[in-house]
């Protein structure tokens, strides 16, 4: 059975090395033989204050949040891409969840107590997470957030399971070499997430 994949690059700059490491993972997964759809913020057009949370109107999603949306709900598995910029993704990127990753879309809680159902199960999900802080400096001093929040607070959150969560880093002090290895180790996930 073909593996459906959605890509998802939630940087604001569509020349960035997340939007590199994104096309080698695209690559290999395409030559594997999976089937993608991909999106990039860069391209995603949605008024971000206008939201005014979960108790407000949420059946006029913008055309892009709803092809979000769609594209989510179509995919086996999902491919994060993003920059760590102060511990987190960027704004516009935590906008397209708090906008599109609704209650009653990808979880909806329980009557009573604190129980919630995982609407998008049965989907598993990658991260790649590129930054200049080194990740084992990342995970010594602040214990990770960035994988941590992917892996706990968004994917497990709605049922999706994370196979592969990975920092690049530091984007800043390393060369071409290093680079180069990993847009393999992108390629590599790529195969593997096709199969």
């Amino acid at each position: 059975m073909t593996k459906k994949i959605f890509i998802w690059v939630a940087h604001p700059n569509p020349t960035s090395l997340c939007a590199s490491l994104a096309d080698n993972y695209q690559a290999a997964a395409q030559t594997t033989g999976a089937e993608i759809r991909r999106m990039n913020l860069s391209e995603m057009t949605f008024n971000t204050d206008t939201f005014e949370g979960y108790t407000g109107d949420q059946t006029a999603l913008a055309p892009d949040l709803k092809t979000w949306q769609d594209n989510m709900i179509w995919a086996d598995h999902i491919l994060l891409v993003h920059p760590y910029w102060w511990a987190s993704m960027p704004s516009k990127a935590k906008a397209v969840l708090d906008q599109a990753l609704l209650p009653g879309f990808g979880f909806k809680y329980h009557e009573k107590g604190m129980g919630w159902d995982k609407l998008l199960k049965g989907r598993t999900g990658d991260a790649i997470i590129t930054s200049d802080t080194p990740p084992w400096l990342d995970s010594l001093l602040y214990r990770k957030p960035g994988r941590r929040v992917i892996k706990n607070q968004i994917f497990d959150f709605v049922g999706i399971k994370a196979k592969s969560i990975v920092q690049f880093g530091s984007v800043k002090l390393n060369g071409k070499k290093r680079i180069s290895s990993w847009l393999k180790r992108a390629s590599d996930m790529g195969t593997i997430a096709a199969k």
